[in-house]
């Protein structure tokens, strides 16, 4: 899994932007195309990312494989700066982080009682879904944040990732190809940006 490196090597400070969060898409660092979910890394294969964390100061969210009782499962990890080990949930809906926590609270598939911590303000999506199924996951997204008074970022490995404010309007989508959608928040409100990584 040489791209975690490469990955890495290519941080948003690089680019001139501070860094809170950086999302990875689901699969998106493991590089499969096939139908069945890849072998899940190991802490050895993932250990780049987590001293990226701790060097950059950032909270790293990735979609990666997981396997639970034999069975392999679309999971979420998250490499913190304030923990020395990697922490693995089952997938969900989503994730949401509160700022300075050092856990993930995930969203769990029943949409009319999320269990979102009131202190959060973003909800994190990593899918990697197709044209039919992204258009779907769009408009359920935006509702969902418009509904919950939340931020929402989508991170998708198939090109389409986008962020919504707290009221569900877009703040910014990235069309297909290399490029990392940026968000901050401040006393305006949600800005985003994209950046070209090819």
């Amino acid at each position: 899994m040489t791209m975690l490196r490469t990955t890495c090597a290519s941080s948003p400070k690089q680019h001139g932007q501070r860094c809170d969060l950086l999302v990875f898409p689901e699969l998106s660092l493991t590089c499969s195309g096939a139908p069945t979910l890849p072998p899940p890394p190991d802490d050895a294969q993932l250990e780049p990312l987590l001293n990226a964390a701790h060097l950059h100061q950032i909270t790293v969210i990735a979609g990666l494989p997981l396997e639970q009782n034999g069975q392999r499962q679309k999971g979420l990890v998250l490499f913190s700066p304030a923990r020395h080990r990697i922490l693995r949930y089952p997938q969900g809906r989503g994730a949401s982080l509160v700022p300075g926590d050092k856990h993930l609270s995930i969203l769990d598939a029943h949409p009319d009682s999320p269990n979102l911590d009131p202190r959060a303000t973003l909800v994190t999506s990593c899918q990697s879904v197709g044209d039919h199924r992204w258009r779907q996951s769009i408009s359920n997204l935006q509702r969902f944040a418009h509904k919950y008074a939340i931020a929402v970022l989508m991170a998708n490995a198939c090109g389409g990732s986008a962020l919504w404010d707290e009221k569900g309007q877009l703040v910014v989508r990235a069309d297909k190809g290399e490029l990392l959608v940026t968000g901050t928040l401040g006393g305006e409100g949600w800005q985003g940006d994209i950046i070209p990584l090819g």
